[in-house]
């Protein structure tokens, strides 16, 4: 049974959906005043993960990932660029767009952005006001009222008197706790606005979420994820929000990625420590390579990101691709006899990713399924290795690796190092068609039984970092090294 780690109650649990055979899941997306960071693609990934396993377990996913187009950074960002919000957004939506397909994130089933649930967020913190957990202030924002909710801190471990103690907050004669967060926000001038009961203003950040999922999802749903920076204060406040407004529970399960860090410490923007996607992908030879960096360690600890980690990720998946090349998988359809080894890896594979989705555990299974594959090569057991090579493949799409073909993947040029500054000039390869020219020439050559000539340019095409594998029937196959 697929287990999952839920950070509410600090253990692993069998998942048991509200609905039996259907599943709910939201996950906080991104708020869209820059281009995406490496710290981004690791939460997207591992959600990106979940949910294929999940649709790949037989659930009937409803995946809600959503997107805040309105924020004090947006506002800013907008004006220092002097550019409208709803520019500089749509711009910033397409570039993260583009990121995330080329880390092969699928979408979610519904992507809904802050702005298009104005009302909802209105309507819910009526309820709120209605039911005592909230107040207008004296500055004319809403706030939550934060010690009416006794579970307050529950998912974070935190208590009130703790979080009182050693809060570092700015004078606010409007809150009547110092603790008690922001709902809706008076309107200021220049800023974009929104009609409300309480005049006019715009949504705080917190509420966006709870109003979201509530349209989306219903008041109680099964999974709730994120980075392990949100769990406080903002699932924290998407909790007390939820649960004061309706009645019972709000998320049976709370998953929470670990951050990726750069010598030890998180990788933020608000740190400057940070690489955006489009600084990284150029350097690798395929997105892939940062994908399966990603996936290499397990989703709830945290990641060392570096030069030489993205290496060995590129090492691990040339492995899987060399057990690949130049197998014909078609062929595996009309075998019969399956090796008896295809099984222990594919139960590996699955009995990892169903114990809390081990990704690092799952790889290793691949890894394994191409050392028998490429032991049954050796030992010349055709249609064994159509097999292997097709279940390999079929792994791999479930988490998102071994997209491409083999040949496709050889001819791409191997990750470089990216510059601190991230201005580092990317080191020209030789190319394709070069390359293609060359491989005509020398076989023209041993047509001609003219070896020495073409052991020239074999060693003219290692020299440039390209090795050459004849095959039967006159086929030669090419790859970067």
């Amino acid at each position: 049974m697929l287990q999952i780690h839920n950070s509410l109650t600090g253990r692993k649990e069998a998942l048991v959906p509200i609905e039996p055979g259907k599943v709910r899941l939201y996950v906080c997306g991104i708020t869209v005043y820059d281009y995406c960071h490496v710290g981004h693609a690791r939460c997207y990934v591992a959600f990106d993960l979940i949910q294929r396993w999940l649709r790949q377990r037989g659930y009937a996913l409803t995946y809600v990932r959503n997107i805040t187009d309105i924020d004090d950074k947006i506002i800013a960002r907008a004006a220092e660029n002097g550019e409208s919000i709803s520019a500089l957004t749509a711009r910033f939506i397409a570039a993260m767009d583009e990121d995330f397909a080329a880390l092969a994130i699928e979408r979610p089933d519904h992507e809904p952005r802050a702005t298009e649930h104005i009302s909802g967020m209105i309507a819910l913190i009526e309820r709120l006001i209605e039911r005592g957990y909230a107040y207008v202030g004296a500055s004319g924002d809403v706030l939550y009222a934060v010690a009416r909710f006794p579970a307050y801190g529950r998912l974070s471990g935190k208590r009130l008197e703790d979080l009182r103690a050693g809060a570092r907050v700015e004078v606010d004669d409007s809150k009547r706790d110092p603790l008690d967060f922001v709902l809706w926000k008076a309107a200021k001038a220049g800023e974009p606005s929104w009609p409300s009961p309480w005049g006019a203003g715009r949504p705080g950040w917190h509420i966006e979420c709870s109003a979201m999922a509530k349209a989306l999802l219903g008041t109680h749903f099964d999974l709730h994820g994120g980075g392990m920076d949100l769990k406080f204060p903002h699932h924290e406040n998407e909790i007390a929000q939820s649960c004061a407004a309706h009645d019972g529970q709000f998320v049976n399960v709370w998953a929470h990625n670990g951050f990726v860090n750069i010598d030890n410490e998180k990788m933020s923007k608000s740190l400057g420590n940070f690489f955006t996607i489009r600084d990284v992908l150029p350097r690798l030879r395929h997105p892939e390579v940062l994908r399966a960096f990603l996936l290499s360690s397990h989703y709830r600890g945290p990641i060392n990101y570096s030069f030489v980690q993205l290496e060995q990720a590129d090492a691990a998946l040339t492995r899987l691709y060399t057990a690949l090349w130049g197998i014909d998988t078609a062929a595996a359809a009309g075998v019969v006899d399956v090796p008896a080894t295809l099984a222990v890896h594919r139960r590996a594979f699955e009995t990892a990713l169903d114990d809390d989705f081990n990704s690092p555990e799952a790889l290793a299974a691949l890894q394994g399924l191409a050392r028998d594959l490429n032991a049954a090569r050796a030992r010349g057991e055709t249609a064994a290795v159509s097999v292997l090579a097709a279940e390999l493949q079929r792994l791999g799409a479930v988490i998102g690796l071994l997209s491409l073909p083999a040949e496709q993947w050889f001819r791409l040029s191997a990750a470089q190092p990216l510059a601190a500054d991230g201005d580092a000039e990317v080191v020209p390869a030789l190319d394709e068609a070069a390359i293609d020219e060359l491989i005509a020439a020398r076989l023209a050559a041993r047509k001609a039984r003219d070896f020495a000539a073409a052991d020239r340019i074999r060693e003219q095409l290692a020299a440039g970092g390209v090795v050459l594998e004849d095959q039967p029937g006159g086929r030669t196959l090419w790859k970067r090294v």
